[in-house]
């Protein structure tokens, strides 16, 4: 009975193990097949300590000049130092690092599920700017999306432009002279890792509950940020 039960115990643990494995590698190639190559966020150093800046920005329709198989695709999309739009989500940062972040939302409200994202967490302060004005919870019914690192326990909702505004932009990249929402706000890098963020919002139309596409696509609505 004894070996019997053991046998099983073991069987268990090598299934485990290979399924850890297998959704390595899932993420692996996941990341590979989104065409998302890590973008390396410049570093700057103040008083011995290591800071970034990082600009996003977030799109309803990613646009044929970024993603010709997807353009419909609601996306993130990263600023490079010399101001060039990428469609990268996959971001190496510097452990033990001040990550400033700044996001400009061009999209509209879809509304969350969960109403506990509505108040940031993680974050200095667990506060955000929204439009330059000190927020420390939205209403769950304007929130477009969120940057969720679930690791860190960081989650941010970004509010969303009105239907009724009169500069949408249509495809990305969006100029900042179009109706958008601005947020910034200050979290740290810990240990080195490689940690998945994403957006909580269920914001991919089309799709049953709007959870698919580019919600579940490294590329798009979620990537990771290499901490080296």
């Amino acid at each position: 009975m004894r070996t019997a039960t053991g046998s099983k115990l073991l069987g268990v643990l090598i299934g485990l193990a290979v399924a850890g494995v297998l959704i390595g590698l899932y993420v692996n190639k996941l990341t590979l097949d989104a065409g998302s190559p890590a973008y390396t966020v410049p570093v700057t150093t103040q008083g011995g300590h290591k800071v970034v800046d990082l600009q996003i920005e977030t799109v309803a329709a990613v646009g044929p000049q970024f993603s010709p198989a997807h353009p419909d695709y609601v996306s993130y999309l990263v600023r490079d130092a010399q101001g060039a739009w990428l469609r990268r989500t996959v971001w190496r940062l510097p452990a033990n690092a001040t990550v400033h972040v700044t996001i400009y939302n061009f999209d509209s409200a879809s509304g969350l599920r969960n109403p506990l994202y509505a108040r940031p967490q993680g974050i200095d302060g667990n506060s955000f700017t929204l439009d330059g004005k000190p927020t420390d919870v939205i209403d769950p019914n304007d929130t477009s999306h969120t940057f969720a690192v679930p690791a860190y326990g960081l989650v941010v909702p970004l509010s969303g432009i009105p239907d009724s505004a009169k500069h949408p932009c249509g495809y990305a990249p969006c100029a900042l002279s179009l109706d958008h929402r601005t947020i910034t706000f200050t979290f740290h890098t810990g240990k080195q890792g490689h940690f998945r963020w994403q957006c909580f919002v269920p914001c991919a139309a089309g799709w049953i509950d709007g959870f698919g596409g580019p919600m579940q696509t490294i590329g798009y609505m979620d990537g990771f940020l290499d901490v080296v």
